[in-house]
Formats: structure tokens, sequence, C-alpha cells
């Protein structure tokens, strides 16, 4: 039995090669990437580059006209940029989000701000309102606070695959007719935290990340946030909204391999996407491009890699990471390459991967050129977590419902 659609009809992104949408696809057609030299997160680790969004907290404060003072976190600001241009295309108001669900994913939350004033909150009382701040729910509360009163709001944490299943569960709460509209996503900003325990884990590489690449020597950090608005096709229809794109499919598993590694075979890889296929009625032959997880990392690479290999067999469609471009932005990743794959399908062209050069035994050798122009009905966006919990989505054409 065919299910009814759950399509997208608007999205939103900030990242490290743009503010918006338009601003993601020109470096997406340049294959530019934004990563580069630390310009704002405070730290003596300097030596690593990381894919930062090009905003102060301050200039995003003084972009959204917020008072100078308010308590924010620059998770809840980028997010806050991201929330606004998806409303805007679903042509959502202020009025509208009282019958809107908002599922938010991010793992570090208000972290920045907690590490910035820690001494503070020891030491005196000038910076307690910050406090309240650090939690991963009070970021979704600010992100969501800032455009009136959504239906429900919850917030997803699982590392890495953190916004994938935030888009996982608005899908299910539509599918299930528990609501008709919900904003799904996340939002993660780079702290001290993040930098200093990647770096423990020794996976940070001290130049440009090269993804699949045989000199692979780790990830950079990255940073930003992606939404989508997810709708019933009823829901759509009723309110004359044209969608973008639609969510066919997705898959969840967990192979509990290692707190950090991924299972040599890709185990919870190959599970994710195989569900993800089968809920969404296709083969394996029918998916034009993968965005794929991608690290840069020796481990990951290999691990998906592998994967990919037992799903796809000789049949391997296009595959690229743009994390190399992007930076890996942990818990809004999967938000933010499934905006990436949007416009991808929207605009016809497959993204390259930035910096791979060498290719290397047992890994897939992914897409190195741009080729506009192409017609994509089908992508694939992985998103894989630690501890083996990994999440794959099937972004489609809307002339395929």
């Amino acid at each position: 039995m065919r299910r009814e659609p759950v399509l997208i009809t608007g999205c939103g992104i900030t990242c490290a090669i743009g503010l918006d949408k338009s601003q993601v696809l020109e470096s997406l057609l340049a294959n530019r990437t934004g990563v580069g030299p630390i310009r704002y997160l405070k730290t003596g680790h300097t030596e690593f580059p990381v894919g930062e969004v090009s905003m102060s907290d301050e200039e995003m404060e003084r972009a959204m006209g917020i008072a100078p003072g308010t308590p924010t976190t620059r998770t809840a600001l980028m997010g806050m940029m991201a929330m606004h241009e998806a409303l805007a295309q679903a042509g959502l108001s202020k009025d509208d989000l009282n019958a809107v669900g908002f599922v938010d994913g991010t793992t570090v939350g208000g972290m920045d701000k907690s590490e910035q004033y820690y001494l503070d909150f020891i030491g005196n009382d000038s910076r307690n309102a910050y406090i309240s701040t650090h939690d991963c729910g009070s970021c979704s509360e600010m992100i969501a606070d800032r455009f009136g009163r959504f239906k429900f709001i919850t917030t997803i944490s699982t590392a890495c695959s953190s916004a994938a299943n935030a888009i996982e569960l608005a899908a299910d709460m539509i599918r299930l007719g528990e609501a008709d509209i919900v904003v799904a996503g996340g939002s993660e900003c780079i702290t001290k935290f993040h930098l200093n325990g990647f770096n423990s884990l020794m996976i940070l590489d001290h130049g440009q990340c090269r993804p699949f690449d045989a000199r692979r020597a780790g990830l950079n950090l990255g940073e930003g946030a992606a939404f989508i608005v997810l709708e019933s096709a009823r829901s759509a229809a009723r309110r004359g909204v044209k969608p973008v794109a639609q969510l066919s499919g997705y898959g969840n598993a967990c192979d509990a391999f290692h707190q950090t590694a991924s299972s040599p075979d890709g185990e919870g890889a190959y599970r994710a996407m195989m569900k993800a296929l089968d809920d969404a009625g296709l083969r394996p032959q029918d998916i034009d491009y993968i965005n794929a997880h991608g690290t840069g990392t020796p481990n990951n690479d290999l691990s998906e890699s592998q994967a990919m290999k037992r799903v796809f067999g000789e049949c391997l469609p296009q595959v690229s990471s743009t994390k190399s471009l992007t930076g890996h932005t942990t818990s809004a990743s999967g938000s933010i390459e499934t905006v990436i794959c949007i416009l991808a399908l929207q605009n016809g062209f497959t993204p390259a991967n930035y910096a791979f050069e060498q290719p290397d035994n047992g890994v897939i050798v992914p897409n190195m050129n741009l080729e506009p122009e192409r017609e994509m009905k089908h992508v694939l966006c992985n998103s894989f977590g630690f501890g083996g919990n990994d999440s794959s989505l099937v972004i489609s054409n809307v002339s395929e419902y």
C-alpha cells in the first residue's frame, strides 16, 4: 500500500559556504570551500582549520534586531537564521505556527556560552542568565520563541545523526496523522568542547580534510543550521503551496559496534540505507546520487565505502561528501546536507568531492567534477553518529509523487 507522500515545502540553511540557500548554491556550483583558519571560536588551538559561519554572534544579533545583552547562544542564532528562510519559503506566518510542530537536533546546545562564562558562574552572579541557555532544549526553545508559539517542540540528541533523526521523527508524525506540518532539522556551533574532544580522539586534520582520499587524516569541524518544512500532501494542497521536494523514504539503525568508531563492514550504515530504500519502495539502481557521511577519517570512509558496496554492488551511483566544503557540522550535518541534496535535485547537478586526489584500496572513488544540467530523481543522504546510530534519507524530485 502506497503511503501518502511527505512533502518538503520549505527549507533554510546557514553554514560555512553561505548564509542562505542562494549563497550555498553559488558556492556548490563554484566548488568553493568554506573551511579556513579559526576566526570566531576563542581557543588556543588555532592550528586546526574549521568551517565557521561568517558572522560573529553580535553581527547575527544585530541582523535579527536582538537587543544587546539578551541571553542567546550561537547555536540558537544560527538556527533562527535558517528557520526564518524555511518558514518564509513555506509561506508560514506567526499565526500559522500553533498548528505546526518543531523537532530540533543538537548536541552541544548552549555550551559555547557556558565555556565563556563558567568562571563567572562560579565566582559571581554577573552571567547567571546564561546558565539556563546551556541545555539542548533551551536552544530549541529560543529558536521557536523568535517566531511564535509552535504546536509542540521536541529536541533530539544522537550526535552526528541528530538532525537526520529529527527529520525522521517529524515524518513519522505526519505519516501517523499526529501533525500536518512539522519543521525539522538541526543547529550546532563549534565549541572548545567539540574541538578538544575530537582532538583527543586524534581525528582532526591539521589541513584541508579529504574525504575518501588515500591521504585523509581526519575531519575539519564545521558549524551551521538547516531546517526543512515537512508537510502532508493534503495540507500542502489545502494551503496552495508548491513543494520543493519530497522525503520518500528513511531508515535508522544502530550497530552499537563501538562508542566512536564505525564497524569495519559498515553494518549500521548498510542497514540504514537498506531500510531507507525499502521505505521509499526503490531499488538501489534508482538512486542517482549519494551525499555520503564522508567525514575524512580513515575509519569512517572505509566503513561507509564497504556499506555502499554491499548495498549498490556494481551499480554504485555518483557519490560525494560535501563536508570538505562545509566542515563536519556534527549534529546539524543531516539537515544541512539534506538542503544541499534538495538544491542538487532542483538545479540538476552532482556536488563535487572537494580536495580528493588519490584513490585508496577498499574505498570508493567519489565524484570529482561538477556535472550541471543532470536530471536526478532520487538522492540518498547519509548521517552517521557515535555509537553506531546511523540514518539515511531518500529525497526525491516532486515530479515523482
